[in-house]
């Protein structure tokens, strides 16, 4: 359709004649929502209607809980981007405010039928909208009639041994588990930012490093080293990344620094934009007793990443 990959700024500013719909957060579209977005795909390419997603920025429970940055598996962008690999074709995120908190379900609901009109709703068996979430699905069947849509209520995905999503996911970062994030997400877990100077430490030592500045409310995994991937200019090279406070030069650092080591590249990346995909936690950051530990140290990292990423080949894809 012609309208595939539309990313809207809001429920004002797009009214359609007729949609297969489904409302949510849908951070980092892992493979729970991908398999909710397939089946939302496939009904409306039956119909011949558009796959519309409504969901929202900043998160919800950002807005209502306070949640503190570190938080996003995926930006706006990045979401919609990978909503329309999945085949939506239309992404509507809906800026949410405390204002938007306090709508009742049923008014809630009213504005989104007369902006999108629905055939058919798609949700998860746990989700509800409007003011103190009332708006669940056992109130969306009840409306279903009044409103002329039908609802479609997915179970949920499950993978080794538990149900697929972003809270999940974002525990097994914090735990430094980026292999369990990569099998629940479908790819490696991303870390884009743009290149900054650092201190040169890094070439003085013979192992040119690129700071990478990341979007302050992106989750990120546990303090460490990994091995990675790193995209630059849509050319992709193994790398070896610390994320951390550099306790053996910094030791009063208290924001991390995410510093990765392009193997066998040796070019200037200052200012370039830079996607890191992380494979594999290699160890814990530590102190060294001095810079040759360190070198010693980094070098075997280097050496156990290019084995790992040489048998990875390639990063996954959704």
């Amino acid at each position: 359709m012609s309208i595939r990959g539309l990313h809207a700024g809001g429920l004002d500013d797009l009214r359609l004649s007729g949609s297969c719909l489904t409302i949510g957060s849908f951070d980092g579209v892992h493979l729970g929502h991908r398999h909710l977005l397939g089946e939302l795909v496939a009904d409306a390419r039956r119909r011949g209607v558009p796959a519309v997603v409504l969901t929202f920025y900043p998160h919800p429970s950002v807005v209502v809980r306070g949640r503190s940055p570190s938080f996003y598996l995926s930006s706006p962008d990045e979401k919609a981007a990978l909503m329309a690999e999945a085949g939506v074709d239309v992404v509507i995120t809906q800026p949410f405010d405390a204002a938007l908190s306090q709508v009742p379900a049923d008014v809630f609901l009213e504005w989104v039928i007369g902006r999108l009109a629905p055939q058919v709703l798609w949700v998860g068996p746990d989700f509800a909208l409007g003011r103190d979430r009332q708006g669940d699905v056992a109130f969306l069947g009840q409306h279903a009639g009044v409103h002329g849509y039908q609802l479609r209520v997915v179970a949920p995905y499950r993978l080794q041994g538990g149900v697929v999503s972003s809270s999940r996911i974002r525990q097994a970062l914090r735990l430094g588990d980026v292999q369990l994030a990569a099998t629940l997400l479908g790819r490696w877990f991303a870390l884009p930012g743009r290149v900054e100077r650092g201190a040169g430490r890094g070439r003085q030592l013979g192992i040119p490093t690129a700071n990478l500045q990341v979007w302050p409310e992106r989750a990120y995994p546990a303090q460490g080293v990994y091995a990675c991937f790193a995209q630059v200019d849509g050319q992709q090279y193994p790398a070896v990344t610390n994320i951390g406070l550099r306790p053996t030069f910094e030791p009063g650092e208290t924001r991390p620094v995410v510093e990765s080591h392009l193997l066998d590249f040796d070019s200037d990346l200052y200012d370039q934009h830079m996607t890191l995909q992380l494979v594999e936690r290699l160890r814990d950051e530590r102190k060294f007793e001095g810079v040759e530990a360190l070198v010693e140290q980094i070098r075997r990292d280097i050496e156990r990443a290019r084995a790992i990423l040489a048998e990875e080949g390639q990063p996954r894809r959704p």
